[in-house]
This record gives C-alpha cells, structure tokens and sequence, in this order.
C-alpha cells in the first residue's frame, strides 16, 4: 500500500512522462496534490517556444487552449489509466485548463472514491 505521498509522487512521474509521449516536451516543473477525492495535477513550462509567441495575441491564446484541450479529449482514455493503475480508483470527471499566460496546465481529476 502506497502512501499519499507516494501516490502523489507516481501521477507526477506518469504525468511528465504522458506530456513527453504525447506533447513532445514535459514540463519544467510538476506537482500533484490529493484533497479526499481530487488529484490536482499542476504542469509548468508547458508551451513550446512557438506556442509562447503564439500566445501574444487574444486570438493566439485561445486558439492553444482550443488545441490543448481537443488533445487531451483524444488521449482522455490514456488520463484515466494512468489513474486507476496508480490508485485503482475510477476517474468520473476531468478537468483541465492551461495558463498562456504563465505556461501551466492544471488537470483536476474527479474519482469515485476518497484517496487519503
């Protein structure tokens, strides 16, 4: 049995490397959080170089997020494995947004049962 730090630690791992996987590049910096059912996941130093340049302009910024988000609903089934291997719980929800601005990306994971 793993402890929630533990748990904590592994998404982090397989998060970074699903970004690498699927993104091409992993984040900077990478952090898990678990609150009773939640796992909030935070990503920094997400966007490519062209991405940032891209982000200079309202029409840039949404159109990332547009992009961002279709790719994590294309690979969701992957999110929820990852999941259910570490924890064996069952995603309900996900959440996601990322951050043009500052260069992160939040994931906020709803499971059918309490973590800690």
């Amino acid at each position: 049995m793993l402890s929630k730090g533990q748990i904590e630690d592994e998404i982090t791992k397989a998060m970074i490397q699903w970004e690498k996987d699927y993104m091409g590049r992993g984040p900077t910096e990478a952090r898990t959080d678990i609150i009773r059912n939640m796992i909030i996941v935070t990503l920094k130093g997400i966007l490519s170089q062209a991405e940032k340049t891209l982000a200079e302009s309202k029409e840039g910024m949404t159109l990332i997020k547009k992009l961002r988000a279709q790719l994590v609903e294309q690979r969701r089934s992957e999110l929820d494995e990852i999941i259910y291997r570490i924890t064996s719980a069952k995603v309900i929800t996900l959440h996601t947004d990322v951050s043009t601005k500052m260069g992160e990306r939040i994931f906020v994971f709803i499971t059918d049962k309490d973590l800690c």
